[in-house]
């Protein structure tokens, strides 16, 4: 269970915050000074720390440099008084989190506190390569033994230890975030900050300055300076996901910080130098791109060190191999006892053409445990599009929020017809799933995976249509055009 500290020396603060936070999957831990709070980080080592910059034996800068210099990588979250802001912002620069003012929103909070424990999650639990050896629940494992996955190794190897800019290229749910993870737990600044943005789940209008800053006044909403993710980050790594959605000035922007290490805030004129290690993402063919909706001289710049993973489809042979090693990790997330796959429930897994690579994969084997009746997975637990022979191999779905797999477009009659027979009294949410993935598949195929040409064709919001997207386990990527079109 996560631990979150929480360092204010106003008692009933503390009782708020341990009642609003704790309970269920956070632990909460309270100390009423700053030096209790430091003692407390020696012994515990919590996942965050929520810190006031007011307290009674020594100030916030102190507490929050000394919490530092014990875990340099811990993310603390300051809570401060409008008089006191500037004490934030100079932690901030100094490596912080992010900051609060007060009175404090319990929802925001429980959204901060929420990233600040999976970005340390993602910067300690190690990433490693599949190597034969027990399974081990306090790591994330790559796993696959093909020729490619071992090109990928290799990469890893050769440029981690490098201060070098790194692009990972690859489709969607092949594990470019753990590529990332394992080239900054391999490399000199392990023990220095990790950030990851994904930059295509930041409107375009914010993008900028959740990277480079603001200043106060900057525009609308603007009220007080904010420190950027490149400043907080110094000294350390920070991971670019999906830099394929950047607008062009960001773009720019981000091309500066990797030539010079400086750049200015949005709406300041002071230059600010960093030193921070860069490593880049993306499904997008950014080559077909440059020139165009991606700055040429920024793909340059980021293509001298390049890592591609390959698609699952490319590598049949590595099936068998995550099949194993999800059914030992989701046995431990859904308290199951299932041992294996039966072998004609591998075949099936292994005929299929995985669309959604190593995510969709995981979605499966979770589907299929939470619906074995026994210790062995077989054909009738598998989700019902791969066990569907028109489909293996072609454009599927990936799980839905709430666990269903929506049938690919070829069967939406007969989705209904089964529907029908069997009196499912949920006909119409099922087949409107199925029809809706038909018609964004193709509206998305004509916009040649364009959000705002999408978007008009449908004649809905951008936020409309990312909602549905997500509620059908989609990506608004290029990769599903080119997936369909290999498939047909």
């Amino acid at each position: 269970m996560p631990t979150l500290l929480v360092v204010d020396d106003e008692p009933n603060v503390l009782y708020s915050l341990e009642k609003a936070l704790g309970g269920g999957d956070l632990e909460v831990l309270t100390a009423s000074t700053g030096q209790q709070g430091i003692d407390r980080v020696r012994r515990r080592r919590p996942d965050a720390v929520l810190l006031d910059v007011r307290l009674t034996d020594m100030s916030g800068l102190e507490a929050f440099d000394r919490i530092r210099r014990i875990d340099p990588r811990l993310p603390v979250i300051l809570v401060t008084a409008y008089s006191a802001t500037e004490t934030a912002i100079e932690a901030m620069k100094r490596g912080a989190f992010d900051y609060l003012l007060k009175p404090v929103d319990f929802h925001q909070l429980r959204g901060l506190v929420a990233r600040a424990i999976e970005l340390n999650r993602l910067a300690r639990v190690p990433a490693v390569f599949e190597d034969g050896e027990p399974e081990d629940g306090g790591v994330d494992r790559i796993v696959g033994r093909c020729p490619a996955m071992q090109e990928v190794y290799k990469a890893v190897g050769r440029f981690a230890p490098q201060d070098v800019t790194v692009l990972i290229l690859g489709e969607s749910g092949t594990g470019k975030e753990l590529a990332a993870r394992a080239l900054y737990q391999h490399s000199k600044r392990a023990d220095r900050p990790f950030l990851a943005i994904n930059c295509a789940a930041i409107p375009e209008t914010l993008l900028e300055a959740e990277l480079f800053g603001h200043e106060r006044g900057a525009f609308t909403g603007a009220d007080r300076r904010r420190i950027g993710k490149f400043e907080q980050a110094d000294g350390g790594t920070i991971f670019l996901d999906e830099i394929g959605d950047m607008t062009p000035a960001t773009q720019a922007k981000v091309l500066r910080l990797l030539q010079e290490q400086r750049f200015e805030r949005l709406g300041g004129g002071e230059t600010i130098q960093v030193d921070v290690r860069v490593i880049a993402a993306t499904n997008h063919d950014l080559d077909a791109e440059a020139g165009g909706r991606f700055r040429a001289d920024l793909l340059y710049r980021l293509n001298g060190f390049t890592i591609r993973l390959p698609p699952l489809r490319e590598r049949p042979g590595d099936v068998p191999l995550l099949v194993e090693h999800l059914i030992r990790a989701s046995n431990r997330g859904l308290d199951r006892r299932v041992r294996a796959a039966s072998p004609e429930a591998l075949r099936l897994l292994e005929q299929y053409g995985w669309p959604g690579n190593v995510r969709e994969l995981q979605s499966a084997v979770r589907y299929a445990l939470v619906h074995a009746a026994g210790e062995i997975l077989t054909p009738e637990c598998l989700p019902a599009h791969i066990r569907t022979p028109a489909c293996r191999g072609g454009v599927s779905p990936s799980l839905t929020s709430g666990g269903e797999t929506p049938p690919p477009h070829a069967d939406l009659p007969r989705l209904i017809a089964e529907l029908l027979r069997t009196g499912d009294g949920d006909v119409y949410r099922k087949a409107s799933l199925a029809a809706d993935r038909i018609i964004l598949e193709a509206v998305l195929r004509h916009a040649q995976g364009s959000q705002v040409r999408a978007s008009e064709l449908l004649g809905i919001s951008r936020t409309t249509l990312r909602a549905k997207l997500k509620a059908l386990g989609m990506t608004l990527e290029k990769q599903l055009l080119s997936e369909a079109d290999r498939a047909g």
